[in-house]
């Protein structure tokens, strides 16, 4: 396109740029659009043309369908916006062109992106006012709800994908709940966690499923579905979980070679809750001595003289303790590298901090399929930061820490 300007009419326009320097900018972002958008309808008119066989007014014996015309259509591109397009047809509506998909008003990429946009915070209704100044077009907060049900077949595929060629020698298992919009009304729904440690050390989700963390029954069939899943019962050697009802026995049943270690956080809330406010220093550093003791024998050493401190003035912390002080103490047989990891449940309690804090600006989550969508999003990114921290309080992933583990350096030698 030529443009002719007279100096006087230069002199302006230059002095308007530099008052407002965005308007140059619109006078490009204009052209392009307008270009692109000639561009794409020469390219369908060229199409119609190898459709029919013949040229703009060439005429050809036997063949009765012609062009008819054409109609306006808007399509929006990545990183250019919304252009008019100018769409051939044919008289018998046979022509279809694939440069342009006939159902999408935006190309794949952009498509990506709000999906992306969506997964990492943004709302639907914030994607909705932001579309317009991204992409030139503002795309309704029901668009984009629909393009990121193209997400759940992916993540239906994830959460049951094959477990069998993962060795998991530690279980973390843990619910957290959801406000969620089941047929009309608003539902705290639970979703079952489980965080499985590999032989070498790496973290990663197995499973999340919506279900009643207090039923022992729901835990079964979770735990059996990772099971028919390829999850191998025999390399599994301790699961990790706080106090919910049902979930230790069933674990017991399901995976009869392996140890529970319970929550030492949880079991010390549960404790300080049946003591006086004045007295809950004194008896948390007590828990504490226990909890972080050298050796088994010395934690239960501390947990007699724990016994005979408190037993007269708060039986009921004492005994509340003594339920739960042989399962609060099973990461003694593990690895010592790994205690740190082994005594509480903080790994997956970090994940479903996650969860809470995406989902916090949503506060009602669309149904089951768009929490798992979510979820699936924020565990795969987790995972992605695990790779590098395995569990335990040693780095093996660092190079000079795998040649001193390899070693056995010790700071004596």
């Amino acid at each position: 396109m030529k443009v002719e300007l007279s100096i006087p009419e230069a002199i302006e326009f230059f002095n308007g740029i530099q008052k407002q320097p965005e308007i140059l900018f619109d006078m490009i972002r204009d052209d392009v659009r307008q270009t692109v958008g000639q561009y794409l309808s020469s390219l369908m008119d060229m199409e119609l043309s190898e459709f029919l066989g013949r040229k703009r007014y060439e005429r050809q014996k036997g063949n009765g369908n012609h062009r008819n015309g054409s109609y306006p259509r808007r399509f929006a591109l990545k990183r250019i916006g919304e252009v008019a397009l100018s769409v051939p047809r044919d008289r018998q509506g046979n022509f279809k062109t694939a440069v342009i998909p006939r159902s999408k008003r935006f190309e794949d990429e952009v498509r990506q992106d709000l999906c992306l946009m969506f997964l990492t915070g943004i709302s639907t209704r914030s994607l909705s006012l932001l579309s317009e100044k991204l992409i030139g077009r503002k795309i309704s907060a029901g668009e984009i709800s629909n393009v990121n049900k193209e997400l759940i077949d992916s993540v239906e595929k994830w959460r049951s994908r094959d477990l069998s060629a993962i060795p998991i020698k530690y279980l973390f298992i843990d619910g957290v709940t959801f406000s969620m919009r089941i047929e009309g009304s608003i539902e705290k729904v639970p979703v079952l966690v489980v965080i499985g440690v590999t032989e070498e050390g790496y973290k990663l989700v197995l499973g999340l499923q919506s279900g009643d963390k207090e039923s022992a029954n729901t835990w079964r069939q979770f735990i059996k579905d990772l099971k028919n899943r390829g999850l191998n019962k025999d390399t599994v050697t301790l699961g990790v979980m706080d106090g919910l009802s049902g979930l230790e026995s069933v674990f017991k049943e399901e995976f009869p070679q392996a140890e529970v270690q319970r929550c030492q956080v949880h079991v010390a809330r549960n404790v300080l809750a049946k003591v006086p406010k004045k007295l809950k220093q004194a008896l948390a550093d007590d828990m504490r001595s226990i909890f972080y003791a050298s050796s088994k024998k010395k934690a239960l050493e501390f947990f007699k003289t724990f016994q005979q401190r408190w037993h007269k003035e708060l039986p009921s912390a004492v005994k509340c303790l003594e339920r739960s002080i042989d399962s609060c103490l099973t990461f003694f047989t593990f690895p010592e590298e790994e205690w740190i990891s082994l005594r509480t449940t903080n790994l997956i309690e970090r994940l479903n901090k996650e969860f809470k804090r995406r989902t916090k600006p949503m506060e009602i989550v669309a149904g089951e399929s768009a929490c798992y969508t979510l979820l699936a999003f924020i565990c795969i990114k987790m995972e992605l930061h695990w790779r590098s921290n395995r569990i335990g309080k040693v780095r093996y992933n660092l190079p000079v820490l795998k040649k001193i583990v390899a070693n056995n350096f010790t700071q004596e030698s």
